[in-house]
């Protein structure tokens, strides 16, 4: 059975700043210019302030914070914010915030203010003009200074959007200092994002990491193992499509996809 890691006995408050950033991408295909509009308006319905704002608030109970502050915006002619302040809870059992490598739970633009730390996410709709492709990208971060990992939200936050790439980085800043007045810059293991991910994640997507270990910084960028293209399409069926533009539409798509997640422009597939 594997030992807890030693707590650390701080001088006063942690003084370390954790920070969990998301890009989260939906990726469609629609044959006319009306299903295109009418798929960015779905998601800015989809995705509204408010929608966002109960999100947020679900991550926030999961860490273990407070709110102490939202401001939320809906934007013209598409698009939302979110910010939420937040500050730690009183801590009556250290033991509850658990910064070991396992998952944190599953889910059953808005700004939240915490005290030093905060949450905030924008989402950003977007259309080609001409080949039919059309995008949704939510930007989320969670900063927490204290006990309280942003790690936790995870899997609930990869589960409440329609998540076909996802790029996460995790840094810890600053540093805390112990009773023997020892600098810590970094105060639980981690080697992966991957270690706080749930099993089903696992299963859907292959991923890949690039982590900078000396520096406290990770990356791990994620894309759906499998490519089901009616999942993909908006407007229209895959027995409404010829057999050729059913083709075109899936080539566009799996060029789409890879391009967003080697974050790079590819030659035509």
């Amino acid at each position: 059975m594997t030992q807890p890691a030693q707590k650390i006995k701080l001088h006063g408050f942690n003084n370390l700043t954790k920070s969990l950033s998301f890009s989260i991408y939906d990726i469609s295909w629609a044959k006319l210019d009306k299903h295109r509009s009418e798929y960015i308006e779905y998601i800015d319905e989809q995705y509204n302030a408010d929608r966002l704002t109960d999100i947020l608030r679900e991550v926030v109970d999961i860490i273990g914070a407070n709110v102490l502050n939202i401001a939320r915006q809906d934007y013209e002619p598409q698009g939302a914010s979110v910010t939420i302040l937040i500050s730690e809870e009183p801590v009556l059992n250290a033991n509850q915030y658990d910064n070991n490598e396992t998952p944190g739970p599953l889910p059953d633009s808005v700004v939240a203010h915490l005290d030093k730390s905060h949450i905030c996410v924008h989402t950003y709709p977007e259309s080609h003009p001409e080949n039919g492709i059309s995008t949704f990208r939510v930007d989320i971060e969670v900063s927490t200074c204290g006990i309280i990992s942003p790690l936790k939200a995870l899997n609930f936050l990869i589960h409440s959007f329609d998540s076909d790439v996802v790029t996460i980085d995790y840094r810890v800043r600053g540093f805390t200092r112990d009773v023997n007045g020892v600098k810590h810059y970094i105060d639980h293991d981690i080697n992966s994002i991957q270690n706080y991910m749930s099993e089903d994640i696992h299963q859907l997507y292959n991923m890949i990491d690039v982590n900078v270990y000396q520096e406290n910084i990770f990356h791990t960028k994620m894309v759906l193992k499998d490519f089901d293209v009616s999942r993909h399409l908006f407007g229209t069926g895959v027995e409404d499509l010829g057999d050729s533009e059913l083709e075109d539409a899936k080539r566009k798509l799996q060029q789409e996809t890879q391009e967003i997640f080697y974050a790079r422009n590819l030659p035509n597939l």
